[in-house]
């Protein structure tokens, strides 16, 4: 649970999304070889600034204008019809490099025209040539008139680290940085390409905190998603710090993403050349999809649609698995077998009944007591689904447990992440143990919402705590959390998600249970009047 650290850095003031700063360029900005101006270079630039303020109705210049408004930069005294609120660096000319830093939690750069790979020097160059249509190419052309081209002149050379917390600065540190140099093309580019693709790259990193399903989702999956959805599966990722378990776990995903083999950047020395590539991936919040933030309006419902595409798949042929294994054992059975009749009965009968799943925990934050919750939820009606996933478990499985349930119980912790997995409609009861209630609302209470969740938090008592039994009812432990979490990330961690484990009051919890159970029984009472 790393995640817990951001608590502490936004309430420092570091929250502000929208601090930071934004590399706007043309074609030729960054730092430039310096060189020693001459007078006729001088004059024509004079000249040409004198005829755009003069004269403008004698040039046509409509496009360097529209460059601007596109990436959201109002000039004073402008008018038209441009979108002045479009996103940072939503459209670039040929032969640019485009980075948008203006955001808290990473960076993302665009590079348009001849994009090649070098990953042998962890680059990615970028070649333009004289013909760019590009106002400060066509000015840059007039003054280098007549001199003898320089080689190997980099125009531009930005640093990004593709990776989706840029505001944590301990794991940042972690990431491969990538150079983006752009260079004046030539006859003898010195990386000829050997793969050549017509769609664009997204580049990004699966480094960090990867291995923690909570992480690979927010820091990966769902941003991968806003900034790749666009290009409805015409698109080639491009992984730093690749690895085959991970595309692995989540190809059902990735192949509703992307047509195209996926390429290990630092395992791949061939030169691979795109026209276009996205380095980095765009984020909005936890566990979420702004629809306000996306050019088609889509949210996270749209990307839980996603998930239910990939997964069905799978899920249609474990479940004639299943059928083809229990046919086979009813035809071992006599065929006036009382007690089949009757387990058949019994599945008709639970069939019926509001299915409940506790996502279950060892050690740490583990509910002692969980047979007991077992019991009362059964007592008040519902079928009652016991799942412990592990790190290896199949995503399609636990999609399929959840995506028929109706209720899902769970202690905070990473594993609530699964939440996505819910349809719309459905109960979420997130378990709080003490010292955590701002880290699960922000990471599930608050996206669970979102996604169209009833959410229902349940707040443990001190006495519900194994921390009870280890501190002095006074001790700030358990009469004031927010003040160890105060003193940094190694306390929150220590104490309240390393040595807590919760048993609970069942009296107190079944309350949540009876109100599930009651919004749960009333949806299926609407949509069965709804169906006749």
């Amino acid at each position: 649970m790393v995640h817990h650290q951001r608590h502490n850095q936004l309430k420092k003031g570091g929250g502000d999304e929208e601090a930071g700063t934004l590399v706007f360029v043309w074609t030729n900005p960054g730092y430039y070889k310096r060189r020693r101006p001459k007078l006729l270079s001088i004059l024509l630039l004079s000249l040409l600034s004198c005829s755009l303020i003069l004269a403008p109705h004698l040039f046509s210049f409509s496009s360097a204008l529209s460059h601007i408004y596109s990436f959201g930069v109002q000039i004073e005294g402008l008018t038209g019809d441009m979108d002045v609120n479009a996103p940072l660096c939503s459209s670039i000319s040929n032969g640019t490099i485009c980075c948008d830093r203006s955001h808290f939690r990473s960076d993302i750069c665009f590079m348009k025209g001849d994009v090649r790979t070098h990953s042998p020097s962890s680059s990615v160059f970028l070649y333009s040539s004289k013909n760019s249509t590009s106002f400060i190419n066509y000015v840059s052309s007039m003054v280098d008139d007549g001199r003898e081209e320089e080689p190997d002149v980099e125009l531009q050379h930005e640093k990004i680290k593709p990776y989706t917390r840029k505001w944590e600065t301990s794991v940042m540190d972690t990431i491969d940085e990538l150079d983006l140099i752009s260079k004046r093309g030539n006859l003898s580019i010195p990386h000829p390409c050997d793969v050549v693709h017509d769609v664009p790259a997204v580049f990004f990193s699966t480094g960090g905190y990867t291995g923690n399903v909570y992480h690979e989702f927010n820091d990966g999956i769902i941003p991968l998603y806003i900034t790749s959805q666009q290009f409805n599966k015409k698109v080639v990722f491009v992984i730093l710090e690749y690895h085959d378990w991970w595309v692995m776990k989540y190809g059902d995903i990735l192949s509703h993403l992307s047509d195209y083999p996926i390429i290990d950047f630092n395992g791949d020395n061939r030169t691979h050349c795109f026209t276009e590539a996205i380095v980095g991936l765009r984020i909005h919040d936890e566990l979420t999809v702004d629809s306000s933030l996306m050019r088609d309006g889509k949210s996270i419902i749209d990307f839980r649609n996603l998930l239910d595409r990939a997964y069905w798949p799978r899920i249609r042929g474990l479940s004639q698995d299943e059928e083809r294994e229990a046919q086979e054992k009813k035809t071992s059975l006599a065929p006036t077998s009382v007690s089949a009749l009757d387990v058949g009965k019994k599945v008709q009968h639970q069939a019926r009944r509001p299915k409940l799943v506790i996502l279950s925990r060892n050690g740490s934050r583990a509910i002692t007591n969980e047979n007991h919750l077992v019991k009362a939820a059964e007592e008040i009606g519902f079928q009652v689904h016991v799942l412990k996933p592990k790190s290896t478990t199949e995503l399609a499985k636990i999609y399929r447990e959840l995506n028929s349930s109706d209720v899902m119980i769970g202690v905070h912790g990473a594993a609530m992440t699964h939440f996505l997995f819910m349809k719309p409609g459905s109960v979420f009861i997130q378990v709080i143990p003490l010292g955590t209630d701002w880290a699960a609302e922000t990471y599930y209470g608050e996206p669970s919402r979102k996604l169209g969740l009833k959410y229902i938090g349940y707040k443990i008592m001190p006495r519900e705590s194994s921390l009870f039994d280890k501190y002095d009812k006074d001790d700030p432990v358990l009469r004031d959390p927010s003040s160890l979490n105060e003193k940094g990330w190694e306390y929150t961690k220590k104490i309240y998600l390393d040595s807590q484990t919760v048993k609970l009051d069942l009296r107190r919890f079944q309350k949540r249970l009876v109100r599930a159970y009651n919004y749960i029984t009333r949806i299926h009472r609407r949509s069965l009047l709804e169906s006749q």
